[in-house]
C-alpha cells in the first residue's frame, strides 16, 4: 500500500511521504515530472522539492493562478475556458499536458479548483479537478472536498500525487 492510500485528512508528513513515493517510482522508471498549479499555488511543487534528491526527477512548475495564464503559458484552449471556466476536468487535463510539453517532462501534474471560502466561477468551495499526463495517456479526477482553504488545498495536493502514483503503478503492471 502506498502512503497516498490512507484515510483521513492529509498532514505535512503524509504529503511528504506521498511525494517521496511518487519521486521514487518516477526515478525507477527514468521519468521526469513537471507541475501546473492553480488553486494549490505552488504547494505540489513545494512538497515535491522538499524531498532530498527531487532534482533528479522534478524539472519545474508553473503557477497558473490567473485564467489567462492557463491559456497563454500552458496552452489551455481559450474556447474551453470561456465555456466552462477554469474549474473543469478537461482544463485540468490540458494543463497537465501543457506543462509536460512546455517543460519537456514525461509526467505533467495539474490542479485547478475552488479553495474557498466561498464559491467561484459558479462552483462551490471544495470543487477540485486534478490531472496527470503521461506517455500512457492522461487521467483526471473530480473531487468535492470539505474543510477550510488549507484543507482543500492539501486535499488537492494529496489527490494529484495519488493519481500520479496510481497511473505509474498501472503502467508498471
Amino acid at each position: 500500500m502506498s502512503p497516498v492510500d490512507g484515510a483521513g485528512p492529509p498532514t505535512a508528513s503524509t504529503l511528504v511521504e506521498a511525494a517521496r513515493y511518487l519521486l521514487s517510482s518516477a526515478e525507477e522508471r527514468g521519468l521526469s515530472v513537471a507541475v501546473a498549479e492553480s488553486l494549490t499555488g505552488g504547494e505540489v511543487s513545494s512538497v515535491l522539492v522538499s524531498v532530498p534528491g527531487a532534482s533528479t526527477v522534478v524539472v519545474g512548475g508553473v503557477v497558473a493562478y490567473a485564467t489567462r495564464i492557463k491559456a497563454e503559458i500552458l496552452g489551455v484552449d481559450v474556447r474551453r475556458l470561456e465555456l466552462t471556466g477554469p474549474v473543469d476536468g478537461e482544463v485540468a487535463k490540458q494543463m497537465a499536458n501543457g506543462v509536460a510539453a512546455l517543460l519537456g517532462a514525461d509526467l505533467g501534474l495539474a490542479t485547478t479548483g475552488v479553495a474557498g471560502p466561498g464559491p467561484a466561477d459558479g462552483r462551490r468551495a471544495g470543487t477540485v479537478h486534478v490531472a496527470v499526463a503521461s506517455p500512457w495517456g492522461t487521467a483526471s479526477r473530480e473531487l468535492h472536498l470539505d474543510g477550510d482553504r488549507t484543507q482543500v488545498r492539501d486535499g488537492a495536493t494529496t489527490a494529484v500525487l495519488a493519481l500520479a502514483v496510481a497511473l505509474l503503478d498501472a503502467a508498471g503492471s
